[in-house]
């Protein structure tokens, strides 16, 4: 799907749900960019406040892109700013602070992923922007929360510190091998802007109902401790797995002709099925596996050969057709480039290309998982450049005229 395209246009009449409402984000990176990407991609209206001085970090990771003017766009700025647009207002600033308690009662929502506290101490916290704004639903996102005492306030923190604290690292770990931090990608982001995105939903709906807004607190590390939910669940019913083992099924990497194929099998029934299909019937009577531990402590000498012998002629996914129709839940590992030209995602607008200000092929970044039927996928619309439209968000929403607006620059309040 490319920018500008649409998708389920038969759909169009009906909008979009969140038509309407409107965000003020003073966001960076993709803890919280990736919620409000969301929320632009079901019709929001997203203003996003950048730094005065290089704007948004993401704009600086690697790999990257030039912007018009040459400035680096980080992949992960790619990723998460779709449909949105830009100003830059320096928030240290007495009057980039009054900026941004003007434009406050002009949006439904006032969403922030600083380090914990430090908007309330620019005077942009919660009560700050409640004061004139009273209906405003406030949503932060932080390492470790803003409501309740906590030993790590301050702490500085990124997905793979939340996923780690989240105690998953530590599952199918061998003893004396380091953590593999990050192992798909930024989990404890994304994981935490859903969790964000539903609270803040929740609150504008209780909003609708009462008049009334409210506080939406969410951390990391709260998140990913929710997300892993089998670290607490499990260890406290005594069923933790040894180092390096996993638990007590069969959740393994299988080899085929061209690649490797996942099995997920854990029930009884399910391994009877699949011992059948992989022509191994008498797995069924063998004492070594007539426990879900047995198919665990067996895994290398006995079920992995027998696998991979039925896989050898199969590519991983007609191994995996094979299984699913004998009714046994398996799925191929693709590579990139098979995930980028996959029927399925094709079918379903999930790769949106973003034209290469390098050129050659285009950036390719996720399209939007949620489909319903009353809301056409797109248009996207592309990224904005750092502090594109400051001077028409001053001009419209604050009726700055261009001398009031000249004035701010030169001050460096605004860029």
């Amino acid at each position: 799907m490319k920018l500008g395209d649409t998708g389920n246009a038969d759909a169009l009449p009906f909008g979009k749900p969140l038509d309407g409402v409107r965000v003020l984000a003073l966001e960076q990176m993709q803890a919280l960019p990736y919620a409000t990407q969301l929320l632009a991609r079901l019709g929001a209206d997203v203003v996003k406040v950048e730094s005065t001085s290089g704007g948004d970090l993401g704009r600086g990771s690697l790999p990257g892109m030039p912007d018009p003017e040459g400035r680096n766009l980080g992949a992960t700025f790619l990723r998460n700013n779709l449909g949105k647009r830009s100003m830059c207002v320096d928030l240290k600033s007495p009057e980039g602070r009054q900026l941004i308690l003007d434009l406050a009662p002009k949006f439904d929502i006032v969403a922030e992923n600083f380090k914990g506290g430090a908007l309330k101490r620019m005077g942009l916290g919660y009560d700050d922007i409640a004061a004139v704004h009273p209906a405003c639903v406030y949503v932060s996102v932080s390492g470790f929360g803003n409501i309740a005492p906590t030993p790590y306030d301050g702490w500085p923190a990124y997905a793979a510190i939340a996923e780690a604290m989240s105690g998953i690292y530590d599952y199918r770990r061998p003893v004396g091998v380091p953590p593999t931090p990050s192992p798909v990608g930024a989990l404890g982001d994304i994981g935490t802007a859903l969790f964000a995105t539903i609270g803040l939903l929740a609150a504008l709906r209780h909003r609708d109902q009462t008049g009334i807004g409210q506080y939406v607190d969410v951390a990391m590390f709260d998140s990913m401790v929710a997300m892993t939910d089998i670290v607490v669940n499990f260890w406290s019913m005594g069923a933790w797995p040894k180092p390096g083992q996993g638990m007590p099924m069969i959740i393994d990497g299988f080899e085929a002709s061209n690649g490797w194929f996942i099995v997920q099998c854990g029930r009884e029934h399910e391994f009877e099925r699949l011992a059948n299909l992989v022509g191994h019937p008498e797995w069924l009577t063998d004492e070594r596996l007539s426990t879900r531990q047995g198919w665990r402590d067996h895994m290398d000498d006995v079920l992995r050969p027998g696998i991979k012998e039925w896989a050898a002629d199969k590519t991983n996914l007609e191994a995996c057709f094979e299984l699913a129709k004998a009714g046994v839940a398996a799925g191929p590992c693709l590579t990139p480039e098979q995930v980028v030209s996959d029927p399925h995602l094709a079918e379903r607008n999930m790769v949106v290309e973003i034209p290469n200000t390098a050129g050659g092929d285009p950036v390719l970044t996720p399209g939007n998982p949620i489909k319903m039927t009353k809301m056409a996928d797109g248009p996207e619309t592309r990224m904005p450049w750092v502090g594109e439209h400051t001077d028409s968000l001053l001009a419209d929403e604050l009726g700055l005229d261009e001398a009031e607006i000249a004035e701010l620059r030169e001050k460096g309040v605004v860029a």
